[in-house]
C-alpha cells in the first residue's frame, strides 16, 4: 500500500493556493468565523480572502442534529436573520424534564428547573438546515467554500508557525493504490488557519499535542450522541415541545440522558447521550437508546411514525476545566475542535 508521503514523492509537488485565512470545517463555528471575518474587513474598508474546506458534499451535509437554539449569537452575527430566511421556524412552546424508572416517570416541576432548562424564546431547529443557510450567507459575502475536500495534513513554516493545510489525495482504490481517477492533494497556504473540525478533529488533536495547548488543563472528556429523525402522525405532533430525560435505562454510575424535540412539519428529532467513561464493558450506547425509545413516555411520541434519518456524533463534555489554549502561531481552534 502506497503511503501519502510516497504518493507525494511520486506524483508531487502539490499545487498551492494562497489565502489570507483558511478555515477547516464548514460547521456552525467555521462558517460563523468566515462571516465575521468578512464583516470586520468590510467595516475597515479592506479585503480579506477567506476559504473554507468542507469534507461533506455541502455545508450541513454531515450534520444530523436536532437542537434547541438560543438566537442570541445569530442575532449578534446577522441581526437581519429573520428577513434573510434563516430556518429558525419553530419557537419552543413547552419544556419537560422527566426522570424515568423502568416503567414510571416523574416530571420535574417548572419552579425546580435551572435556568438552562427554561427554553422560552429559543427555537427547535435542524442544525443541518441552519448550517446550510449559514453557508449561503458566507458565500454571499464572498467566502470561497470548497465542499468534498477534507484537510488531511497541517503544513508548517520554517519558524514553526502553521502555514496552512493540505487536502487528502483523491482517486485511491480500496487497496490504497492510485486508480485512473487519482488526483494528488492540494496545499492551501494562509496567514492564519482556523480549525473547526468538530469534536476530536484529527488535525486539532495533532495541534493540541504539537503546541502543548492542553498543558495544565484537565483531560478532555467525551460523550456519544445517537440521534434519529422521525416523521409522526399529525395528531401526535406537538410543535415546539422540548423533552429531556434522565435515569432509566442507565444505572446510577453512568452519565447520560435523552432528548426529544418536536420540530415543525410533523417531525420529531430525538437522541440519547452516553458519557464515554462508562464502566460497564458490555454497555452499548446504541442499544440503550433503542431501549429508551420503548419507555411509555417516549413511545407515546413515536407510535405510528417512521424513522427517516439516523446517525451518531462525538460530543465534547469536559467543560471549562478541559478547554485548551485556543491560539498558536499561525492559527486558532474554534467550536468543538477547541472543546
Amino acid at each position: 500500500m502506497k503511503t501519502p508521503h510516497y504518493l507525494l514523492e511520486q506524483y508531487g509537488p502539490r499545487e498551492a493556493m494562497e489565502y489570507d485565512v483558511v478555515i477547516v470545517g464548514a460547521g456552525p463555528a467555521g462558517l460563523a468565523t468566515a462571516i465575521r471575518l468578512k464583516q470586520l474587513a468590510a467595516e475597515k474598508g479592506s479585503e480579506v480572502n477567506v476559504c473554507v474546506l468542507e469534507k461533506g458534499s455541502e455545508p450541513g451535509a454531515h450534520i444530523l442534529s436536532g437542537a434547541v437554539m438560543d438566537p442570541q449569537a445569530i442575532t449578534e452575527l446577522l441581526p437581519d436573520w429573520k428577513a434573510q430566511g434563516a430556518p429558525l421556524n419553530q419557537p419552543v412552546t413547552g419544556d419537560e424534564v422527566l426522570f424515568l424508572s423502568p416503567t414510571g416517570v416523574k416530571k420535574t416541576p417548572d419552579w425546580l428547573l435551572p435556568d438552562c432548562f427554561h427554553n422560552h424564546g429559543n427555537y427547535v431547529i435542524s442544525l443541518g438546515a441552519v448550517t446550510k443557510w449559514l453557508g449561503e450567507q458566507a458565500e454571499g459575502l464572498g467566502v470561497e467554500i470548497f465542499p468534498g475536500f477534507a484537510a488531511s495534513e497541517v503544513l508548517f513554516n520554517e519558524d514553526g508557525s502553521v502555514k496552512g493545510v493540505a487536502t487528502g489525495h483523491q482517486g485511491l482504490g480500496k487497496d490504497g493504490e492510485p486508480t485512473d481517477a487519482f488526483q494528488i492533494g492540494m496545499e492551501l497556504h494562509a496567514k492564519y488557519t482556523v480549525f473547526a473540525e468538530g469534536a476530536r478533529g484529527h488535525l486539532g488533536k495533532s495541534l493540541i499535542s504539537h503546541f502543548q495547548l492542553d498543558a495544565g488543563k484537565d483531560p478532555q472528556t467525551y460523550g456519544i450522541g445517537i440521534k434519529e429523525l422521525w416523521e409522526i402522525p399529525a395528531d401526535k405532533a406537538k410543535p415546539g415541545l422540548v423533552v429531556h430525560t434522565a435515569g432509566w435505562p442507565l444505572d446510577g454510575q453512568t452519565y447520560g440522558g435523552g432528548f426529544l424535540y418536536h420540530l415543525e412539519g410533523n417531525k420529531v428529532t430525538l437522541g440519547f447521550v452516553v458519557g464515554l467513561d462508562y464502566q460497564n464493558p458490555w454497555l452499548s450506547p446504541f442499544e440503550e437508546m433503542q431501549r429508551w425509545k420503548t419507555h411509555p413516555s417516549i413511545r407515546a411520541h413515536l407510535e405510528g411514525g417512521k424513522r427517516i434519518g439516523y446517525g451518531a456524533r462525538a460530543i465534547v463534555a469536559g467543560g471549562l476545566h478541559s478547554l485548551p489554549k485556543t491560539v498558536f502561531p499561525g492559527g486558532a481552534l474554534v467550536g468543538c475542535d477547541a472543546g
